[in-house]
């Protein structure tokens, strides 16, 4: 299928290259490359409208995001090339998150086979690898889970594999969700409640475990649901912020009652734990 590769020049931002390729993909692109102040986005020739880009960029809050390339790509098999650059990823020595075109290691205790696609999630990024390294250090036997903002639901996946029931994976991106009601039954956790929606369709239910990885802002909208939902003596993890973040959450968490445990950090990325 015939690509154009799309690049735009904006400020070192990342909310603001979050959010652009959030709305870009809602136009049609279906894979994004970051470079420093360049995001390149790709989307089918047979989908791209200009008018709808047009009117993208005219929102005040792209003011600074400049439209510098529209290339044509030659056709070619892209998930072969994705595949050649697709590589494992190893947790705490104990699971391994692989694509299905790895073939199984029984070395390991948990070996999840995770279909990428387009939705955030593959482990390959420091917010997701920090949280699933975090979620090693629970106890998940018999917990109510809630996995927010789950992307791929590899960490759902986990909190299952390790006891966590019921747990249940909600997202607000169609491809997401569409993707994790794969995953789930690739990984034999079919059991898994996956939601299309946001933090207004969390069940009415109390959780022993809350993970979300999203962003800074989300998450500082949205912690009072989490919260509300959360059992005495529940944990709350967060991730999808920068270091010099840490601070607006851990305020904001602090001000709902919650108490700060720990962090980690990598490459500034953090994720945080939380408890009721």
């Amino acid at each position: 299928m015939p690509y154009l590769e799309l690049s735009f020049s904006l400020p070192a931002d990342e909310e603001l290259f979050d959010i652009l390729s959030a709305q870009l993909s809602e136009i049609g692109c279906d894979s994004f490359l970051q470079e420093e102040n360049l995001l390149k986005a790709y989307i089918p020739n047979e989908q791209f409208a200009s008018q709808a880009l047009e009117e993208l960029l005219a929102d005040p809050y792209f003011s600074e995001v400049k439209l510098v390339g529209n290339e044509p790509l030659a056709d070619q098999n892209w998930n072969a090339l994705w595949e050649s650059n697709y590589q494992v990823v190893i947790i705490n020595n104990d699971c391994r998150i692989r694509a299905p075109f790895h073939a199984p290691d029984p070395a390991f205790r948990f070996d999840l086979l995770i279909e990428p696609r387009m939705s955030f999630g593959t482990a390959h990024h420091e917010t997701t690898a920090q949280m699933l390294a975090l979620i090693f250090e629970l106890d998940f036997k018999e917990k109510k889970t809630l996995d927010m903002g789950s992307g791929t639901a590899v960490l759902a996946i986990l909190a299952r594999k390790l006891g966590a029931n019921p747990v249940w994976a909600i997202d607000n991106d169609e491809w997401a969700f569409n993707n994790a009601l794969d995953n789930i039954k690739l990984n034999d956790t079919s059991d898994i409640n996956v939601v299309l929606g946001d933090a207004l369709s969390i069940p009415e239910t109390k959780f022993d475990v809350i993970i979300a990885n999203i962003n800074r802002n989300i998450l500082l909208g949205d912690m009072h649901f989490y919260t509300q939902a959360l059992n005495e003596k529940g944990m709350l993890l967060m991730s999808g912020f920068y270091e010099s973040d840490l601070p607006l959450i851990q305020q904001k968490a602090e001000s709902l009652g919650l108490t700060y445990v720990k962090h980690t950090s990598l490459n500034q990325w953090v994720a945080a734990l939380f408890s009721n």
